[in-house]
């Protein structure tokens, strides 16, 4: 979908479908008013009937009317004047992007649906995110594709200035990484490979001029990285540790992207239940957002130094797969005891975090469909957030809420870390009692962190939605790209 702006007058613009907005309370707004002039009370006549009431999502589409250059005229009910929120404003997009079957061209004057305290770049930014959602399709592996009922261009009224096309240019990018971060996330498992995604990340790094490293098995060993090579024992499918490098900012240290990359987890030896397992596929969902957020901060040439790092491996039971009871050694020394193979995204990710101390980062954001307990904690809306350096939670909190990704502040302390304890190595792998299970694992991470300002993102309840609606989110590349931005200034 292809995003422009316009200043012409709503009853004038020629486009396939123009979208107006009617407040609950029947009040229309301002470009909903021009084309009820034009139109002879044609809108006003459908709130008087009761056809469109307002409510939020609603929508009542009228053709062919006299006095308007667009072939229909799409009417979204946006709900309260006063409640009119960031989640009311895409849910008016979304509902008048979907409200145009087989239309080319659709323009919405989003830019009256205010929201309190939002700019106009926000508006944008958010215009390109919400119509893009309507169109993504996962239908790569399909013999017959799917056909796009949505519109291929977006038009966004009333417009004008470099706010309005610097939001819409942010939209597009973040679009951009959401849709690969989706596409990888759904790729079947047999397909999304460890050797798969360093292929892709190899085809990101050509086209957008990234550097790349990918370290294989061999380099893995001599680096010791014994905790995330326990992981990889199980499969046939070799690990791999991705890095991505934008240089955009000088010579200043970089912000540290790490990605967990299980591209299946069938638990081990200590094997999951089989209902849904075939959702493990998502468990490189962490994985999947670094390499969407490296396109878009390419996309938009972000002066800013970004490090995007992924450790990839299969989680796989076999006879030569790590046991409950084993104990290995991680690349900063410590010792670990596998108390439970399924609690094997902190083992591959406690390497990668000690790996990049080398770069001196400024701050490392770690991101991970890590644990079934923090689905239990704040379901399927927040994702978790946890940090050692507050500062660092904040300026993530703030770009989580600017940019509609919403994540919740989690609790680190020293009273957490005693359930780490074991007699027979420095640290296992799960607390015990099995309580705080979110907690006690961003706990353990948290040990090979003390270098540098971390944050770690547990997206276990916001990578991926189960039922009908069954696939990657694409989050939280909106929160992360948001992060960036603001970094860069």
């Amino acid at each position: 979908m292809e995003f422009s702006t316009t200043t012409a007058r709503a009853e004038a613009v020629k486009a396939d479908a123009i979208a107006v907005g009617v407040f609950a309370d029947g009040e229309l707004t301002p470009s909903a008013r021009a084309i009820d002039k034009a139109a002879r009370g044609a809108i006003k006549a459908a709130v008087k009937s009761g056809d469109m009431t307002g409510k939020r999502g609603t929508v009542v589409t009228l053709r062919s009317v006299p006095g308007v250059a667009a072939a229909r005229v799409v009417v979204v009910g946006l709900g309260g004047r006063d409640d009119f929120s960031d989640r009311a404003y895409g849910d008016a997009v979304r509902a008048a992007a979907k409200a145009c079957p087989g239309a080319a061209e659709v323009a919405i004057a989003a830019t009256e649906w205010n929201v309190k305290g939002r700019d106009a770049e926000w508006q944008a930014r958010q215009f390109a995110l919400a119509a893009r959602e309507t169109v993504f399709r996962s239908d790569e592996l399909k013999s017959k594709k799917e056909e796009s009922n949505g519109p291929t261009r977006a038009v966004l009224l009333h417009a004008a200035g470099d706010a309005a096309e610097r939001g819409l240019k942010q939209g597009t990018a973040i679009a951009n990484g959401m849709a690969l971060t989706k596409r990888l996330g759904n790729l079947p498992p047999n397909i999304c490979t460890p050797s798969f995604l360093a292929d892709e990340a190899r085809k990101l790094a050509k086209h957008w001029k990234l550097g790349v490293e990918v370290l294989e098995t061999k380099q893995l060993e001599a680096l010791k990285m014994g905790s995330f090579l326990s992981v990889a024992r199980g499969s046939a499918q070799p690990p791999r540790l991705i890095v991505l490098k934008h240089q955009g900012g000088g010579k200043s240290a970089p912000v540290v992207l790490v990605g967990k990359g299980i591209t299946f987890d069938s638990g081990g030896i200590s094997i999951k239940p089989g209902a849904a397992m075939d959702e493990m596929k998502f468990d490189m969902c962490g994985a999947a957002s670094v390499i969407g957020t490296m396109r878009t901060v390419a996309e938009l040439k972000l002066k800013l130094n970004v490090i995007g790092v992924v450790a990839t491996c299969e989680n796989m039971p076999s006879g030569t797969a790590s046991r409950p009871g084993d104990i290995v050694t991680s690349m900063s020394g410590q010792t670990i005891e596998i108390l439970n193979t399924d609690a094997e995204g902190r083992l591959i990710l406690c390497d990668a975090l000690t790996y990049v101390e080398r770069y001196k980062p400024a701050a490392v954001v770690d991101i991970a469909t890590l644990t079934g307990a923090c689905v239990i904690a704040l379901g399927n809306v927040n994702s978790g957030l946890f940090a050692n350096n507050d500062e660092l939670a904040e300026e993530l909190l703030g770009a989580s809420r600017s940019a509609g990704d919403a994540a919740w502040h989690m609790p680190l302390g020293d009273e957490y870390q005693e359930q780490l304890k074991t007699n027979f190595a420095d640290m296992a792998n799960i607390g015990t009692p099995s309580n705080a299970g979110a907690i006690t694992a961003a706990c353990f991470l948290s040990r090979f962190t003390k270098a540098y300002p971390w944050a770690h993102i547990d997206i276990a309840g916001t990578a991926w939605k189960s039922g009908a609606a069954k696939g990657a989110t694409g989050r939280p590349v909106p929160l992360l790209s948001q992060f960036l931005m603001q970094r860069a200034g």
